[in-house]
């Protein structure tokens, strides 16, 4: 499926939106490949050194990874191993040795799941892709992501609820901007409209995602316009990247070779929730589009960080083919605070109010009815 890459449509969003961090996963059998001299799977390595050393978000850090595995498959270091699943953990963790990055990844291809593009000036990606955290634990910061066993059809918005008196509760799975996860956002803000504070729940993500629940709840929570943060991708790389065009991305100066949009709220109408206190909840399992959603909160003073610093899972991207029956995730932007360039790629984001992650809904709760 292509999209038009003419700025000013909706397609334009979807293609950032998609870049932020993928968020479904799947759980497969892998193939085994064989072991003849430089193996099957040697073209694919050469694709991944390409699609690094031109696309990744850092180009210096991009050359460095085509360099190792070149480097490698040179000295026959895959040439031995037979198995995909085994030749995608061995690729993983080459790369994270050389840079560590909380998206970059190499993983077996879904079978029987089509794979969208190649999209003009955006990344082609694989409509699921592997997960960024297993259920039962966090991801180590600057660590590879797990494979994660979630349900496909895990609800981006798990629960939402009156918690006490006027504190309105929602917590989140993930962000995959399904309808559902939408209209539950609608509803959110359209039952709860009255509440005095809202807690946002983060704390036992599944994977990140896109963009679509934080524009649904945003023009709710701010009574002005507001710039959020600033996210940037190289221009001129193969494919490009993507320019503005929703009214929540505009397109701003930057760099010669990046292109960079401002994520904003946009007010609706409705005000009420504009005026509610907001605690944001997060543990080491707050990664990707929940550590977009805390910046965007911290650094607009909107709300308040309550628990364990985030993952530090920051540079966005797509699932890229590379042949052999293999895919990798390809880190090709970052999002970062426009005040001081800073992003939180393995640091993590640090909250307002540090306590272990267990502890974070109770002092929320004090603090919200203070």
């Amino acid at each position: 499926m292509q999209e038009s890459p003419v700025s000013g449509t909706a397609s334009t969003l979807r293609r950032w939106t998609a870049m932020v961090g993928l968020a479904a996963t799947f759980a497969i059998t892998a193939p085994a490949f064989g072991a003849e001299a430089g193996g099957p799977y040697a073209q694919a390595i050469d694709t991944l050194a390409d699609q690094l050393a031109t696309r990744f978000v850092d180009p210096a850090t991009g050359r460095r990874y085509a360099d190792m595995l070149r480097t490698n498959a040179a000295a026959g270091k895959y040439d031995g191993i037979g198995d995909a699943r085994a030749v995608a953990q061995t690729l993983t963790q080459d790369l994270q040795a050389v840079a560590p990055d909380g998206h970059l990844r190499v993983d077996v291809a879904p079978e029987g799941v089509p794979v969208q593009g190649p999209a003009p000036r955006g990344p082609r990606r694989v409509v699921l892709s592997p997960g960024e955290t297993a259920p039962g634990g966090a991801v180590r910061r600057g660590s590879a992501p797990g494979p994660s066993l979630a349900p496909l059809d895990l609800p981006s918005v798990a629960e939402t609820k009156w918690i006490a008196d006027g504190v309105a509760y929602l917590r989140f799975n993930q962000f995959a901007g399904e309808p559902a996860s939408v209209a539950a956002i609608q509803a959110f803000v359209r039952d709860y409209a009255n509440a005095d504070a809202v807690i946002i729940d983060t704390r036992t993500l599944a994977r990140g995602g896109g963009l679509a629940e934080m524009d649904a709840l945003f023009p709710y929570l701010f009574d002005r316009e507001t710039v959020l943060v600033e996210m940037a991708v190289a221009k001129d790389g193969p494919r490009g990247g993507p320019t503005a065009g929703a009214n929540t991305l505009r397109e701003v100066a930057g760099p010669a070779n990046m292109s960079v949009v401002q994520h904003v709220a946009v007010p609706a109408g409705e005000h009420r929730l504009a005026k509610a206190k907001v605690f944001y909840l997060t543990s080491n399992r707050t990664r990707s589009a929940g550590e977009h959603f805390a910046l965007a909160l911290q650094r607009t003073h909107r709300g308040t960080l309550i628990g364990e610093r985030t993952a530090g899972a920051n540079h966005f991207g797509g699932i890229e083919p590379i042949g052999a029956g293999l895919v990798a995730f390809i880190p090709v932007g970052r999002t970062y605070d426009p005040d001081t360039g800073k992003d939180w790629e393995g640091a993590g984001i640090t909250p307002d109010i540090e306590v272990p992650a267990d502890q974070a809904l109770d002092k929320a709760l004090a603090l919200a009815k203070q």
